[in-house]
C-alpha cells in the first residue's frame, strides 16, 4: 500500500507539471496572437488614416481643379481634361504663336497659376502641368497626301507648338513654384479625343492636364 501511494504522487505530479508546461505554452501563443493581431489593428488604421488623408487632399485638389472652367478652360468630361476654351489658329506647319493668341494665352496661364496656388498643400505634394500640342489634318487634301501624314514631323510640330506656349508664359513673366512641373507634350494627329469630319480643325488647341505625382501625396 505504501508501494502504491508512493508510485502516486510522483505519477500525479509529472502530471500536473505537464498541465502546466502546456498551459503556460497556450498562455504564451495566445498573447503573441493577441499582440499581432493588435499590431495588424494598429497597421490598419494607420493605413485608413493615409487613405483618408490622401482622399481629402484629393477632394482639395477636384475642388480647386474645377475653378479652371472659366473664359479660359473648358473642361471636357467625356476625357477628364481641361482645353482651352478659345482656339488657336497656327499657319500651316508654323509653330509660331499667332499674335492674335499671345494675350489671351498669357492670361490663361496666369489664370491658370493663380488657380493651382490656390490649393492649400505643402511643397511635398507635386504636381505635373503638361502642355499636349495637337495638330489639324488639311481636309483640302485627302487622307493619302503627305501633308496629312501622321509622322514623327506633324508630332514635332505639335510638339514646338506647346513649348511655345510654355516660353510665352516664361517671357511674360510667370514663374511656376517648385511643385508644379510644367512641361511640354506633343500629339500630332493621334490622342484620345479628337475632333473628326468637319470639325477637324478644332484640334488645333492646347489641352492642359493636371496631375499630382504618384507617391507624393502620401509624403
Amino acid at each position: 500500500m505504501k508501494e502504491s501511494k508512493d508510485f502516486f504522487w510522483p505519477s500525479y505530479v509529472d502530471l500536473m507539471t505537464a498541465l502546466f508546461l502546456t498551459m503556460l505554452v497556450m498562455f504564451v501563443l495566445s498573447y503573441k496572437l493577441f499582440h499581432d493581431k493588435e499590431a495588424g489593428l494598429r497597421a490598419a488604421n494607420k493605413q485608413l488614416n493615409v487613405q483618408l488623408q490622401e482622399k481629402k487632399k484629393l477632394d482639395e485638389i477636384k475642388a480647386a481643379l474645377k475653378r479652371l472652367e472659366s473664359n479660359y478652360f473648358i473642361y471636357n468630361q467625356r476625357y477628364k481634361r481641361y482645353e482651352l476654351n478659345f482656339p488657336v489658329t497656327f499657319a500651316p506647319q508654323s509653330a509660331v504663336l499667332p499674335a492674335v493668341a499671345q494675350t489671351p494665352l498669357v492670361k490663361a496661364g496666369r489664370f491658370l497659376l493663380s488657380q493651382m496656388q490656390a490649393i492649400k498643400n505643402d511643397e511635398s505634394v507635386q504636381y505635373l502641368i503638361v502642355v499636349e500640342g495637337r495638330a489639324a489634318k488639311d481636309l483640302r487634301f485627302p487622307a493619302s497626301d503627305p501633308r496629312n501624314a501622321d509622322g514623327p514631323a506633324v508630332r514635332q510640330l505639335s510638339y514646338n507648338r506647346a513649348l511655345a506656349v510654355i516660353r510665352l508664359w516664361e517671357q511674360a513673366g510667370l514663374r511656376f513654384p517648385n511643385n508644379l512641373e510644367v512641361v511640354a507634350a506633343g500629339s500630332g494627329f493621334r490622342g484620345a479625343g479628337r475632333y473628326t469630319g468637319n470639325q477637324e480643325a478644332l484640334n488645333k488647341r492646347f489641352i492642359i492636364q493636371i496631375q499630382p505625382k504618384i507617391g507624393s501625396i502620401g509624403k
